[in-house]
């Protein structure tokens, strides 16, 4: 599954893991992505899945 939100488009973000002797790795931080049937569409009424970070849901961008 894509990690980006279909409503606000926040994806992944980029860093290292570093160890105690500061060895680096490459990571990523992942948003909280839940695949959710929401209704989209002018009038609202049409369902349709997508992918939406709960940052979204909670702050209700999303009608489900």
């Amino acid at each position: 599954m894509a990690a980006t939100c279909d409503v606000c488009g926040k994806g992944p973000g980029f860093g290292h893991n570093v160890s105690h002797s500061q060895r680096k790795t490459k990571r990523r931080w992942n948003p909280n992505i839940q695949r959710v049937r929401a209704l989209v569409g002018e009038a609202g009424v049409t369902p349709k899945r997508l992918n939406v970070c709960t940052s979204c849901l909670k702050a209700g961008k999303v009608t489900r």
